[in-house]
Order: structure tokens, then sequence, then C-alpha cells
């Protein structure tokens, strides 16, 4: 496992890196530009998600980091405590080590939410499951299916960055031993 991408959700970083110590972590994004926009005020909205939007869109992990320390430094005084946080999160970068052809990929995680999402909207029908091994023969069937489906296709940018991944992969498995 090289990468994991969540929403922040508390203590999830400790449970990775106990069962995956050497994965990495990304924060996703776009949950932490919904949760800004969610603490400022209604009249700095578009420009607080607009500013922070060089973070993650900039060429390299120094100019993301330069971006980040810029965004932070202009909206320190209005938010202090929403910078704060940001400052503190170590993760909101971890994208960038990984191939540029897969970075709008893994920032955020809407790649896996939609996979989701039409499985949310199906199991929400109760009625149509009368036991859990329905729902899981439901689930399963879906799951083959989208395998199926995206079986000879690659995800935006994954065939270009294949070679590196390998590499990536077989450089954490060589630590390992």
């Amino acid at each position: 496992m090289l990468l994991f991408i969540s929403d922040g959700l508390k203590g999830i970083v400790d449970a990775i890196s106990t069962v995956f110590p050497k994965a990495q972590y990304q924060t996703c994004l776009v949950h932490v530009t919904r949760n800004l926009s969610h603490k400022v005020r209604v009249e700095d909205r578009s420009e607080v998600c607009e500013d922070f939007k060089t973070i993650y869109q900039a060429d390299t992990k120094e100019a993301g980091q330069d971006a980040l320390d810029s965004f932070c430094s202009k909206w320190q005084k209005a938010y202090p405590k929403v910078m704060k946080t940001l400052k503190e999160n170590d993760h909101l970068l971890t994208f960038y080590s990984f191939p540029k052809a897969i970075w709008r990929s893994i920032y955020s995680t809407n790649l896996i939410e939609s996979f989701n999402k039409p499985i949310k909207k199906y199991t929400k029908r109760k009625e149509q499951f009368p036991n859990e091994e329905a729902l899981e023969r439901f689930l399963v069937s879906q799951f083959e299916d989208d395998n199926q489906r995206f079986a000879t296709r690659g995800h935006i940018g994954f065939n270009q960055a294949r070679a590196e991944l390998l590499a990536m992969f077989e450089s954490q498995e060589s630590a390992r031993e």
C-alpha cells in the first residue's frame, strides 16, 4: 500500500500507520476546501477557495508549500485558528511525492467517492435486502461489474505513471525486507 486518501477522520493516520507503516497519507483537499468555506465569512468564501486552489495546482511541492505559506499569511489575521490548523496538517502536500501525472486523481477522495455513490444510492433502499447475505451478494456483484468495466482502462494519468508507481512499490517492498 503506497497511499491512503481520506477526509481527515480523527485517528485515521495512526490507524493506517499501525497497519501499513510504510504507506503515506493524503488529506482530501476537496474536503479541506469545504471545511474552509464553512469556517470563513460568506463574503470571503469565494476568494479563500480560489486562493486555496493555488496550493494544489502548483507545479512542484516547493511551489505548493510556498503557496500554502502565502495563503496562511494572507488569511492569518482574519482566521487565525483556521490557518493554524492548516499549518499543522502534515498531510496536505503528500500527493506531490507521487508522479505528476496522477496528482489530480490523488489529492482528493473523488475517485473513490464516485465509485461509492451508486452503491450508497442502491443500498439505502433497505427493502431490497431481506438479510445481510443479500446485501453482501449485491455488493459483490457491483464490485465485479466495476472490475469488468474498468479492467482494461486506466484512470487519468495512471497509465503514464505506471513505471514510476511500480518503482515506488518495489522500493517499498525492498525496504520491508
